[in-house]
C-alpha cells in the first residue's frame, strides 16, 4: 500500500503546530533508579490516568503482542583529529561494511574528500565522499569496524543530555533484550522494561515478538522548514522476521491487539505493509513520515516516550493518538512534572476506534 493513499487526507498541520514550551528541569539526565520506576501516562482519547509502568500489566490482555525493536546501541561516538592537530568529533551513522560507515563529523572546516583523520588506537579513516550532512570514511584498523569502535568509541547519550556517559549507562542506555548491534541511539520506550516485567506479560498470556530497526543519528535532526510536505526524513534500515509476521497475523486471528514498544517499532512495521493490510517480512529501508491524518494498517496501541518540540516522533504520536489528544496530554504532563525524553517517563497512547483490524 503506498504511502500517498495513506497519507491522502492528512489535514495541512505546520511546523509550528507541533511546537510548545518545556522547562528545562524537566529533561531526563538521567534514568530512574530501576527501569519499571518510570511513571505511565494512559491516554486514551480525552481521559488521561497517572499511573506507574508497573501498571501496565494490568493494561493490555491474554492474546495481545508486543513488538519490540531489538537493536543495540553501537560506542559510535569517536575522538578524532586531523593531521594539523585539529579536533574532531565523529559520528558513526551506519556501518556498510568491515571498514566503511556513513558518519557526521564536526570539524570547524570540512574535510574534502581524501582527507585523512587521526583515530585511537593508531587508527585513521580516510574521508571518500560527503552527502549533506554525512560523510563516507574508509578506517584503517586492526580487526572489523565493529569490533574496533567496541573499544576506542565512546556510547552516543542524546544532544539533550548534558553531560559525558558514565559506567552506568552503558547498560541503562540499552534495552535489556537488545541484540542486533547497529543504533546510534536507543528505542527508548523499550528501556522501561526489566526481565521481570517481560516474564510477568508472557505468564499472562500477552505474546512478545522484534523487529530490527537501527536508528540513526538522523533522529535528532531538527525539522527545518514550516512546510511538512518538504521534509525529507532521513533513511534507516529494518529487518521483520517471518516470526513476526506470523505473530501479527495470529494476533489479528484471535482478536488481540498488536501493540508498538516505541515509534521505531512502529515506523518499521507501518513501513511494511502490503497492498492487501498485511506486514511483509524481510529487510527494508524506510523514510516513512507520519503526519496527522496517516492512515494505521499494523499497530493499535503505541507505548513511547514523550519527545522534543517540532519533532517527527512527536508529530507521529500526534497523528496516532490524535492532534488535540496528544497537545493536551503533553500540556498534563508538564503540569504534573512528567521527565521527558530518552530517559524520561512513558505513555500508552490508544488509536482513535483502535479494535483490531481484520
Amino acid at each position: 500500500m503506498s504511502e500517498a493513499r495513506r497519507l491522502a487526507a492528512s489535514p495541512r498541520y505546520v511546523l509550528s503546530d507541533f511546537d510548545f514550551d518545556l522547562p528545562r528541569e524537566l529533561i531526563a539526565q538521567a534514568p530512574a533508579g530501576q527501569r519499571t520506576e518510570s511513571r505511565l501516562l494512559h491516554v486514551d482519547g480525552e481521559r488521561l490516568a497517572d499511573l506507574a509502568f508497573t501498571d501496565l500489566p494490568g493494561l493490555v490482555r491474554p492474546g495481545d503482542l508486543i513488538v519490540c525493536n531489538d537493536t543495540r546501541v553501537i560506542n559510535a561516538r569517536v575522538h578524532a583529529r586531523k593531521p594539523t592537530g585539529g579536533r574532531v568529533e565523529l559520528l558513526v551513522e551506519r556501518i556498510v561494511g568491515p571498514h566503511e560507515a556513513w558518519a557526521q563529523l564536526s570539524p570547524s572546516h570540512p574535510p574534502q574528500s581524501g582527507a585523512t583523520l587521526m583515530l585511537p588506537g593508531g587508527a585513521h579513516a580516510e574521508v571518500l565522499s560527503r552527502e549533506g550532512r554525512f560523510y563516507s570514511l574508509r578506517f584503517y584498523a586492526t580487526g572489523s569496524l565493529p569490533d574496533w569502535l567496541l573499544e576506542h568509541g565512546e556510547l552516543p547519550l542524546p544532544p539533550y543530555i548534558d553531560r559525558t556517559p558514565g559506567a552506568a549507562d552503558t547498560t541503562r542506555y540499552q534495552t535489556v533484550y537488545a541484540r542486533v548491534p547497529g543504533a546510534v541511539a536507543a528505542p527508548t520506550a523499550g528501556l522501561h522494561f526489566d526481565a521481570a516485567m517481560l516474564a510477568t506479560l508472557n505468564a499472562q498470556g500477552v505474546m512478545h515478538a522484534f523487529v530490527t530497526l537501527h536508528i540513526g543519528a538522523g533522529t535528532f535532526l531538527p525539522v527545518a522548514t514550516e512546510d511538512l510536505r518538504k521534509h525529507q526524513m532521513h533513511q534507516e534500515r529494518y529487518d521483520i522476521p517471518e516470526e513476526t509476521v506470523s505473530a501479527i497475523a495470529a494476533t489479528r486471528a484471535r482478536g488481540g491487539h498488536v501493540i508498538a514498544v516505541g515509534t521505531t517499532t512502529l515506523r518499521a512495521l507501518e513501513s511494511a505493509v502490503t497492498a492487501a493490510g498485511d506486514v511483509h517480512g524481510g529487510e527494508g529501508e524506510t523514510t516513512l513520515f507520519v503526519t496527522p491524518g496517516f492512515r494505521f494498517c499494523v499497530v493499535d496501541r503505541l507505548l513511547t516516550n514523550f519527545h522534543l518540540p517540532k519533532s517527527t516522533l512527536l508529530m507521529l504520536a500526534a497523528a496516532f493518538g490524535g492532534y488535540h489528544e496528544v497537545r493536551t496530554a503533553y500540556a498534563h504532563a508538564i503540569a504534573e512534572k512528567y521527565r521527558f525524553y530518552s530517559y524520561g517517563d512513558a505513555m500508552l497512547l490508544e488509536r482513535p476506534c483502535s479494535a483490531p483490524v481484520k
